[in-house]
C-alpha cells in the first residue's frame, strides 16, 4: 500500500499502550516469526470464539488464520499484534478489497483470559490508523449477529457504523474519518486506561525504598524517613544489602529478598545500577517506579525504559524530586523535601526539584496545601498529561499547577488541559522565555515562530493560566482558591489613601482591567454610608477617617451592584484607625449576608508577597503588599472565567476545499522533488486554489515580450504592473532585488525585465506579472510545521515591515473561529484592521476566511512545512495575497491523539 503522498507506507513502528485496567501492551506489526504464538493464541481460545470468530469451531481455521497472517508483508494488507508478556494477546488484520478503492475487510481476535480490557479497541484503533495511513477511508467486517462483543467493539470505537443484518450473519461499515466525537471516544478510553495506571504510583498499597543509605544525609534514607513521618498507611520496606534496618525498617539485600513485591520501588542507587535494579523489580511483580537518581547515560535510559514497558511498569522520573499524595489513607510523602506536604487542593507536577520544592513551600504557607505532588524529572514516562488526567477525577483537586520545560504530546495536553480547565482552573509558569525567542522575527513565517510564541499559543487555546514567574502564579493560586470568579474585567478600587488608590487603579488599567466612573445611583449609595470628604468616582477614596463599618457598608453596595465584577481595597494603617481599634482589611472578609463578588485586598505595609485573610463565616481573601500582583492576579482570574464562559467550539465547516486534489498536487510534486524544497509560483497557486486561498491575478513569463503582453492584459495600456523575478530557492525577494514595483507601460516593463535577466542570467527560470495593488494595509499570514507542536497559525502586520516590527500573534491548528478572533486581535496591529488611526476598515470575515482555510491546509498536508503569505492586501472589499511561497518536504506523522506510551 502507498499513503497519500504517493510514498510506501512504513511499517506501524512497535508502540506501547494501556489498556482499560491500566495493563500495558505491546502493538506491532505480525510477521513470519510470529506465526507460532499466534497460533497458540487461536488453540487456547474456547471452541464457542472459535465459532465466533471463524464462524466454525474446527482448528484448521486457527491454522489457516495464522499463516496468513504472518506471511511476509503483501501490498493492500495489514497485520497488528497485540503482546503481553511475550504472548499474543489479540491480532487485528485487514484485506484491501481490490475491486472497491478506498475499502478493506478486517478480522479480530482476543486471547480469551483477556477479554472485556480493551484489547480489541486499541487493535482496531491502530489498525485504523495505518489504514488512512494507506489511503483507506472504510472498514467492513462480517460478524454472527450473536457475537455481542465484537459487535459491541465496532460500536464503541465512536467511528461511523451502519450494520446491515442478513439471516445470521451481520455486515459491519465503518467509517474511518476522525472527528470530534471519535478523538472524544479515545479520549474517554486513554483517560481510564491513564488513571487505572498511575494507582500504583500515587495510591500504593505498599512502597520499597531500593538504596535507603545508613548515612543520615543520604537521598534514600532521607526518602525512606518521609515515607514513614509522613503516615504512610501501607507496607514499607527498604533495600540495603549493607544494613539489616534503617529508620526502624527491616531491610533486604535485594528487591527479590523482599517478602512479597511492593506495587512502588523507589530507586534512589547509583544511575549504573538502575537498569539491573529496574529488570529486577520488574520479573519481581513491581508495578511503578520512581527513579529520583540523576545522570543516567543514553545506554542506562534506554534500558530502564524498556524494563518499564517489558514489564508494564509506569515511571516517574529519573532525576527528580519524588512524589507525594496527601489523601487521606494514603499518607504517601515519597519526597526528600524537607518538610512534609500540608494537605490541600493543589495538585502540582514539575520538572524542576527545586521548583518543586519552592511551590511545595509556599503553597503551605498559604494554608492551600497540595492534594497530591509528583517531581516529574526528565520525564521518561509519566507527563503532566497523565497527573492531569488523575487529578481530574480523584475527588480532591480543585487547582492543577504545572511547571513544564518540555511537551512530548502538545496536542493531546492540549485537548487534556480544555477539557480540565472548564473544571479547575490550570496553571503553569511560562518558563524558557529568552531573549531568542523576543528577537525580532525574520521575513518569513518559520522564523517569525518562536519557541516562545508557540508555546504561549498553545496556553492560550488550552485555557491554561500562564504567569511569568512563581511569585505570580502563588499570587493567582491565592486569589482562584479563595474567590469566586468575576464576571467580567470591571474593577472598583477602594482605598484609605488617595496615592494608593491611583497606584493601585494604574496596576489594574496596565493589566487589562477596566477602572470605569461608577453610575449616579451607585456614588450617591456610597456619599451617604461614607464620611464626609470622601471621593466615589472610581478609585473610591474613602479617606483616611473611614471606619470599618462605614467600609463594610461602601463594600456591601458595590458587592450587590451589576457593574461591578470586582473590588479591591487598598489600605495603609492609621492612628485614627488603631484608636478607634478598627481593621480596613477586616472589612473585606466581612459577611456571609455580602453578595458574592471577587475581592482582593492589598496591605502596604504586609511583609509577605500574598496572604490569605481569614474571612467571617469561613473562606479567605487573599491580599498581596503589592498592587500589581494583585491586579495582574485579578487579570489571569478575568481571562480564565472568559475562556471558560465561552462555549466549545470545533473546526468550521468550509465550502470549497478540494483536499484530494491538494494531496494529490503536494504527491505529485514530492514524486519529482525528492528531497522537498520552495515549490515554484504555478505549483503554489494551484495549491492555494484547492482552499479557496485569494490569490491577485498574474501571469508567469520567460521573455520581454511576453511580459509586455501580460501587463497590457492585466493591467491595461495605462494601468501599472510589478515584476517578480524567480529562481529554484529563492526565499527573500526584496533583499534579492527581485521585486520592481509601480512600472507603466512597455518600456518600463522591457527595462525591468532585461534588468532581471542581466543581473540573474541563467539561473533565473521565469518572472511573475502583476497588476500594482492599491495602497492598502498590508498583513502577513502564514503556518509553519512545528516537530512537536504540529501546524502553527502566524498573524500580523506584512509587508516589507514585518521583520522590523514583529507585530505577530499565533495559534496551533485546527482553528475554531474564536482562536481566528483572538489570532486576529492579538498583534498590534489589530485596531488599523477596524479603520483606527485614520486608516481603512478591514472585511473581517474575508480575514477569517482566509486564516479558517490556511488552517485547513495545514491540517491536510503535514508535508507542508512553511506557506508564507507577504502581503496580504486588506479592504473593505476583502483581502488578496500578493505573494505566496510555500514549502513540503516527505514526512510521514503520526496522529497526535493515537493511544500510545511516550
Amino acid at each position: 500500500m502507498t499513503d497519500t503522498t504517493g510514498l510506501p507506507s512504513p511499517p506501524a513502528p512497535p508502540v506501547h499502550a494501556l489498556l482499560v485496567d491500566g495493563t500495558t501492551v505491546r502493538v506491532r506489526q505480525a510477521g513470519p516469526g510470529d506465526r507460532a504464538a499466534v497460533l497458540r493464541l487461536y488453540e487456547r481460545m474456547s471452541p464457542e470464539n472459535l465459532r465466533l470468530r471463524f464462524f466454525s469451531a474446527g482448528s484448521g481455521s486457527g491454522r489457516q488464520a495464522a499463516e496468513h497472517l504472518c506471511a511476509p508483508a503483501r501490498p493492500g494488507e495489514r497485520a497488528l499484534l497485540a503482546e503481553a508478556g511475550g504472548e499474543a494477546v489479540g491480532v487485528a488484520e485487514y484485506h484491501a478489497d481490490p475491486a472497491v478503492p478506498g475499502r478493506a475487510d478486517i478480522a479480530l481476535a482476543v486471547a480469551d483470559d483477556w477479554h472485556h480490557r480493551g484489547v480489541g479497541t486499541l487493535l482496531l484503533e491502530h489498525l485504523a490508523d495505518a489504514a488512512r495511513a494507506d489511503g483507506l477511508d472504510v472498514f467492513t467486517a462480517d460478524a454472527l449477529s450473536e457475537n455481542y462483543p465484537v459487535l459491541r467493539v465496532f460500536s464503541d470505537l465512536g467511528l461511523p457504523l451502519k450494520r446491515r443484518f442478513d439471516g445470521p450473519e451481520v455486515h459491519v461499515t465503518v467509517g474511518l474519518s476522525q472527528d470530534e466525537h471519535y478523538l472524544s471516544a479515545v479520549e474517554s478510553r486513554g483517560r481510564t486506561a491513564d488513571v487505572a495506571s498511575l494507582g500504583p504510583l500515587l495510591r500504593p498499597r505498599s512502597v520499597a525504598v531500593v538504596g535507603a543509605g545508613r548515612r543520615p544525609g543520604s537521598v534514600g534514607r532521607a526518602i525512606l524517613h518521609n515515607v514513614r513521618a509522613g503516615g504512610f498507611t501501607g507496607c514499607v520496606a527498604a533495600v540495603n544489602p549493607h544494613a539489616r534496618a534503617i529508620e526502624h525498617v527491616p531491610c533486604h539485600p535485594t528487591v527479590s529478598a523482599l517478602p512479597e513485591a511492593p506495587e512502588l520501588a523507589v530507586l534512589a542507587v547509583p544511575a549504573a545500577a538502575v537498569p539491573s535494579v529496574a529488570d529486577e523489580c520488574g520479573r519481581c511483580g513491581v508495578r511503578a517506579l520512581l527513579v529520583v537518581t540523576s545522570g543516567l547515560d543514553a545506554g542506562q535510559a534506554a534500558a530502564l525504559r524498556a524494563a518499564c514497558r517489558r514489564y508494564g511498569m509506569r515511571l516517574v522520573g529519573p532525576n527528580c524530586l519524588g512524589l507525594a499524595n496527601t489523601e487521606q489513607g494514603v499518607g504517601l510523602d515519597a519526597t526528600f523535601a524537607a518538610r512534609v506536604p500540608l494537605p490541600g487542593t493543589a495538585g502540582v507536577a514539575t520538572q524542576s526539584g527545586g521548583v518543586g520544592i519552592a511551590l511545595l513551600s509556599g503553597l503551605s504557607r498559604l494554608g492551600i496545601g497540595v492534594s497530591s505532588f509528583v517531581s516529574l524529572g526528565d520525564k521518561y514516562d509519566v507527563s503532566g498529561n497523565d497527573l492531569l488526567q488523575w487529578w481530574e477525577g480523584d475527588g480532591r483537586t480543585r487547582l492543577a499547577v504545572l511547571h513544564l520545560e518540555s511537551f512530548g504530546n502538545p496536542r493531546a495536553f492540549s485537548r487534556t488541559a480544555r477539557r480540565v480547565g472548564r473544571r479547575m482552573p490550570v496553571l503553569t509558569v511560562d518558563a524558557g522565555r529568552s531573549e531568542a525567542g523576543r528577537r525580532a522575527a525574520a521575513s518569513h513565517t518559520a522564523a517569525a515562530a518562536t519557541p516562545t510564541m508557540t508555546r504561549q499559543a498553545l496556553f492560550a487555546q488550552a485555557g491554561v493560566i500562564a504567569t511569568r514567574s512563581l511569585g505570580e502564579l502563588l499570587d493567582t493560586v491565592a486569589l482562584l482558591h479563595s474567590q469566586p470568579l468575576p464576571s467580567g474585567g470591571s474593577v472598583v478600587v477602594v482605598t484609605n489613601a488617595g496615592g494608593a488608590g491611583v497606584l493601585a487603579a494604574d496596576a489594574c488599567c496596565e493589566a487589562g482591567l477596566d477602572v470605569l466612573p461608577l453610575e449616579p445611583g451607585l456614588t450617591a449609595e456610597l456619599t451617604a454610608v461614607l464620611p464626609a470628604g470622601a471621593t466615589t468616582g472610581n478609585p473610591v477614596d474613602a479617606t483616611a477617617a473611614v471606619s470599618e463599618a462605614e467600609l463594610c457598608a461602601c463594600l456591601d453596595r458595590l458587592a450587590a451592584h451589576r457593574d461591578v465584577d470586582a473590588v479591591l481595597g487598598v489600605f495603609v494603617p492609621t492612628a485614627l484607625a488603631a484608636a478607634t481599634g478598627d481593621d480596613l482589611a477586616r472589612a473585606l472578609t466581612h459577611g456571609p449576608d455580602r453578595a458574592p463578588c471577587t475581592t482582593a485586598a492589598v496591605l502596604l505595609e504586609q511583609p509577605t508577597r500574598v496572604a490569605l485573610l481569614a474571612a467571617d463565616g469561613g473562606g479567605t481573601v487573599p491580599a498581596y503588599a503589592d498592587p500589581q500582583d494583585a491586579a495582574r492576579a485579578l487579570a489571569h482570574a478575568v481571562a480564565h472565567a472568559r475562556w471558560r464562559a465561552r462555549p466549545q467550539a470545533e473546526a468550521a465547516e468550509l465550502p470549497g476545499i478540494d483536499t484530494d486534489g491538494a494531496r494529490a498536487d503536494a504527491a505529485a510534486w514530492l514524486a519529482g522533488h525528492p528531497e522537498g524544497g520552495w515549490l515554484d509560483p504555478t505549483a503554489c497557486a494551484r495549491l492555494l486554489g484547492h482552499y479557496g486561498i485569494p490569490q491577485i491575478a498574474w501571469e508567469w513569463v520567460c521573455d520581454e515580450d511576453a511580459a509586455v503582453a501580460a501587463a497590457r492584459r492585466l493591467a491595461g495600456p495605462r494601468g501599472r504592473v510589478v515584476l517578480k523575478a524567480h529562481w529554484p530557492g529563492l526565499v527573500h525577494k526584496t533583499a534579492e532585488g527581485a521585486v520592481v514595483l509601480d512600472l507603466q507601460g512597455e518600456d518600463d516593463v522591457r527595462t525591468a525585465y532585461r534588468d532581471f535577466a542581466a543581473r540573474f542570467g541563467a539561473g533565473l527560470s521565469g518572472v511573475v506579472v502583476q497588476p500594482q495593488a492599491p495602497h492598502v494595509l498590508e498583513l502577513v499570514a502564514g503556518v509553519v510545521q512545528d516537530e512537536v507542536f504540529g501546524p502553527l497559525v502566524l498573524f500580523g502586520q506584512g509587508g516589507t515591515a514585518t521583520e522590523i516590527l514583529a507585530d505577530h500573534a499565533a495559534r496551533l491548528a485546527p482553528l475554531t473561529p474564536d482562536d481566528v478572533d483572538e489570532l486576529i486581535t492579538a498583534p498590534r496591529c489589530a485596531r488599523l484592521l477596524s479603520g483606527g488611526a485614520g486608516g481603512t476598515p478591514v472585511e473581517l470575515g474575508a480575514l477569517e476566511q482566509l486564516l479558517l482555510r490556511l488552517s485547513r491546509m495545514a491540517c491536510d498536508l503535514p508535508q507542508l512545512v512553511e506557506a508564507d503569505l507577504n502581503p496580504v492586501v486588506a479592504g473593505p472589499d476583502g483581502v488578496t495575497a500578493l505573494d505566496a511561497r510555500i514549502r513540503l518536504v516527505p514526512r510521514h506523522v503520526h496522529d497526535p491523539y493515537l493511544r500510545r506510551l511516550r
